[in-house]
């Protein structure tokens, strides 16, 4: 089991050094692809450094936007739902949340835009952020579930409060379990943020739509590409969070 887990360790060590390197061979590797050749008016218009830039950061905001509303939303919820007087409601909640990833991303863009009559920043992340709500809280509620009970008995009986108890025991074994769930969110947010050019929101999808419509493969590539290496990033920021937030006693 300690070889097993030592090589466990390694190769996870191996790819946190190589994943960034990936992602930056793919962003210079397309970029100089695309500069070097003889583009048309056309498609200046759209790969040019202050558009390529202008649509990332949409992207990127988008998908720090929709983890944010996932965090607030579905950890306290999660903590709720793992309570006394709260638990019988959890399949509730939980099964709300199933509907949310069940759904194709595009179906729940498109029936928020005709629920709401309007197009924007907001009316692609919320749609976005239902969709990855299920695996933050569904960790939150397993990675409570998992603390040993004779861990919070044995706080209780120390004189700590619930509210102790939970902050100083319940939350920190919990960590590793929440940032699964984060990192799994994540990679769905900046992948499903690539729709949200269906209502005005921007972001890189803006780049695969307009290659995709005037058959332009040159826009379309770019567009895919710097898609991939995005998520690509986060994924491995996802990685990242889960060696440094996790508990150090656990690792």
């Amino acid at each position: 089991m300690p070889g097993k887990r030592s090589a466990q360790w390694r190769a996870e060590r191996l790819r946190l050094l190589v994943q960034p390197v990936l992602v930056l061979l793919l962003t210079a590797g397309v970029l100089v692809w695309a500069f070097r050749r003889d583009l048309t008016v056309t498609q200046q218009a759209s790969l040019n450094a202050g558009n390529i830039a202008t649509v990332t950061w949409q992207h990127v905001l988008i998908t720090v936007t929709v983890v944010l509303l996932v965090v607030v939303v579905a950890v306290p919820l999660g903590i709720l739902l793992t309570r006394p007087g709260y638990r019988r409601l959890a399949p509730f909640f939980v099964g709300i949340a199933n509907i949310g990833a069940a759904a194709p991303a595009i179906g729940l863009i498109v029936l928020f835009y005709l629920v709401t009559r309007t197009t924007g920043f907001w009316i692609g992340v919320a749609p976005i952020a239902f969709y990855s709500l299920l695996p933050v809280l569904r960790n939150t509620i397993l990675g409570f579930q998992e603390v040993d009970p004779l861990l919070v008995d044995a706080g209780r009986g120390q004189g700590m409060s619930a509210a102790t108890v939970l902050r100083r025991i319940e939350f920190p074994l919990a960590v590793p379990y929440i940032l699964a769930g984060l990192r799994t969110s994540l990679v769905l947010a900046v992948g499903t943020a690539t729709l949200s050019f269906l209502v005005s929101a921007g972001g890189l999808g803006i780049l695969i739509d307009t290659g995709y419509k005037l058959r332009d493969n040159v826009t379309l590539v770019v567009g895919a590409v710097l898609a991939v290496a995005l998520a690509l990033l986060v994924d491995w920021l996802g990685a990242v969070a889960e060696q440094v937030l996790g508990p150090r006693g656990l690792k």
